[in-house]
């Protein structure tokens, strides 16, 4: 059994889909920085639960 999920999110730079191993214990509602596995800038996600699943807000590092 593994202890991670991936999900996948869009890079806000260049748009390319991004894979992200989640750890259900310690990742939900945590900030986190990743570069994009494409263009390499920096992104800020935060993976969040709510009523709908699971969502991953992925915003650029300068906004």
């Amino acid at each position: 059994m593994s202890l991670t999920d991936a999900e996948r999110f869009e890079c806000p730079y260049c748009m390319a889909y991004n894979d992200i191993d989640i750890d259900l214990q310690n990742d939900i509602g945590q900030q986190q920085i990743t570069d994009c596995q494409v263009c390499c800038q920096p992104i800020e996600i935060v993976i969040m639960e709510t009523e709908f699943g699971r969502e991953i807000i992925a915003k650029r590092d300068d906004e």
